[in-house]
């Protein structure tokens, strides 16, 4: 991919990152000593039932070594700030969504890695370990997750006249990277695209729907109440395909690691409509 891979991915990926920082404030961060039970529900699910379920479906699923690993890298991703707008619309508990996508955001500086290399290593090859590591890793997703968001939450904290000024703007343009990044993954694979979304697009389709089941069936028996059932469940399937994508293109090159991702940020907006649309009338209707 050339200076695609090189630099506009990580320079996309971290002024998203960046623009996730601008709305984050240290309140949101207090949420969790304030509402543990409810964080810790949602963080379990996303850091550990997630990728579980994941190595569970690519165990069973006939998958080429390439995709399994993409299945693993979108499962190991955090969720991204579509994951909080989508909560609000569903009439949800935003701010533990937002304190879920900033927390678990930076956890995956040590999260990501370990799974992405677990999976690495099994699913490739032990002749392939090589060429991946637990420490490249996790420098990667330092410098283009951590640190933007860090920089964006400071800016926040510091200036923040500023930060609700621009927050706006850098938003609108995080959403357009996005849209690129994506339609750069599918075009860059456009004339396998849909043998690729045949093989993949069915076990990426059954792991969003089915995580979003699963952490709303938990939810319901261990948080508060409906509000955080919907955070949680729209948490749980809204991974960062942005961050999937440059995972998979930095450390292998894109390819067959790239297109679970591609074919999961197309469907996972689809099933968080749908869900949006039957929280906000059975809450309407309660």
């Amino acid at each position: 991919m050339g200076i695609v891979t090189d630099v506009f991915l990580p320079v996309a990926l971290a002024f998203i990152m960046f623009a996730l920082g601008l709305g984050l404030t240290f309140a949101d961060f207090a949420l969790v000593a304030r509402q543990p039970r409810n964080f810790l529900i949602g963080a379990a699910s996303q850091l550990i039932l997630l990728p579980v379920v994941a190595w569970l479906l690519v165990s069973i699923w006939s998958l080429s070594p390439e995709l399994a690993l993409g299945v693993m890298i979108i499962a190991a991703a955090p969720g991204g700030v579509t994951s909080n707008i989508l909560t609000a619309l569903a009439r949800g508990d935003v701010a533990l969504s937002i304190s879920l996508t900033a927390v678990i955001s930076l956890a995956c500086v040590f999260t990501l890695p370990l799974i992405v290399v677990f999976a690495h290593d099994r699913l490739m090859g032990s002749s392939a370990s090589a060429d991946i590591s637990v420490t490249k890793t996790a420098i990667s997703v330092f410098v283009i997750v951590t640190i933007p968001v860090t920089i964006g939450l400071l800016v926040r904290h510091f200036a923040d006249k500023f930060a609700h000024r621009v927050e706006p703007a850098a938003r609108h343009i995080s959403t357009l990277l996005f849209v690129i990044v994506l339609a750069g993954a599918i075009y860059q694979e456009r004339d396998n695209i849909v043998t690729y979304f045949a093989r993949a697009g069915l076990v990426t389709f059954v792991l969003n729907v089915t995580m979003m089941v699963l952490a709303w069936s938990i939810a319901r028996l261990f948080t508060s109440g409906p509000r955080q059932q919907i955070a949680i469940s729209i948490e749980c399937g809204l991974q960062n395909g942005t961050l999937a994508i440059a995972v998979a293109a930095v450390l292998f090159g894109g390819g067959l690691v790239a297109v679970p991702a591609a074919t999961y940020s197309l469907i996972m907006f689809g099933t968080s409509l749908i869900y949006v649309g039957i929280s906000r009338r059975s809450l309407k209707s309660a």
